[in-house]
């Protein structure tokens, strides 16, 4: 196999949770491109993007679209259930579903004081708990077949608190938070990556982390110029820049790598 051959991941089939948010189509599009095919999964009732929209009509039958709230145990088992029908359970799992609050989006604001306990149980419920029901049970078919690669969708903000002068612009009342929820939901999402490649490896799953640093989008102007002005690389993410990282780590070019979180931040932490 040539080095270019590890990345390919013909026969391969890949589940992608949340699937029709902005990172979410961009995870299904490299693992369409790169032969895999792909179960895009998402809440009951939500919105299929136009991305999504246009790589089925490209890609067909390689992309299935299926519905399912990662919190629902049972809604958990009767995909597996349904992928288990065509002999092909998944072999890549893309724990990408999860709640989050950008700045300057239009949404009930709290004091750090204020804030109910029902919002920061709800980010934990989805970004952690999710993540992990969907690796006990996607995850059991993979130790059955003795091979796999889970990727949990980590965040910058799981290694360093978020710098309130990048919001502080932002008119609110009260001002802008970035939920602490958030980022603890995400750092505790890192430690489940551990923990789980610790006792998988052993049957040939590898289990690690991505985690992006800002990805460009429609932040108003000021919070970009603010946030670039932190990143040695002097930009902020753009959907290419993680294409490569999500290839590396679901393809047999990572088969030695388990247990990390690979940081896309273009150097944000190094300070």
């Amino acid at each position: 196999m040539s080095s270019l051959d590890k990345f390919n991941l013909k026969g391969q089939r890949a589940i992608v949770t949340g699937a029709f948010g902005k990172l979410g189509a961009v995870w299904c599009q490299a693992l369409l491109e790169a032969k895999a095919h792909v179960v895009a999964m998402d809440r009951p009732g939500a919105t299929v993007s136009p991305t999504i929209e246009a790589l089925q009509k490209t890609y067909g039958e390689a992309l299935l679209l299926v519905e399912a709230d990662i919190t629902d145990r049972a809604a958990l088992d009767q995909v597996r259930t349904q992928l288990r029908k065509d002999g092909r359970s998944p072999s890549i799992l893309i724990n990408n579903a999860g709640l989050d609050q950008p700045p300057g989006k239009q949404s009930k604001a709290y004091t750090l004081t204020d804030i109910p306990s029902e919002v920061f149980e709800s980010v934990f419920s989805v970004n952690t708990f999710g993540a992990f029901q969907c690796m006990q049970v996607f995850g059991e078919d993979m130790i059955k077949a003795r091979h796999g690669s889970i990727i949990n969708i980590g965040s910058l903000y799981a290694s360093v608190s978020p710098n309130r002068s990048l919001y502080d612009h932002i008119q609110q009342d009260p001002p802008f938070l970035k939920p602490p929820a958030y980022g603890a939901s995400k750092a505790a999402l890192i430690n489940l990556t551990r923990y789980f490649a610790a006792h998988w490896g052993p049957y040939n799953i590898r289990v690690n982390a991505l985690s992006p640093g800002g990805v460009l989008g429609d932040q108003d102007e000021q919070f970009k110029q603010k946030f670039c002005e932190k990143v040695p690389l002097n930009r902020m993410a753009n959907f290419d820049d993680l294409v490569g990282p999500l290839l590396f780590l679901s393809s047999p070019a990572s088969a030695y790598v388990t247990g990390t979180e690979l940081l896309v931040d273009g150097g944000f932490t190094v300070w």
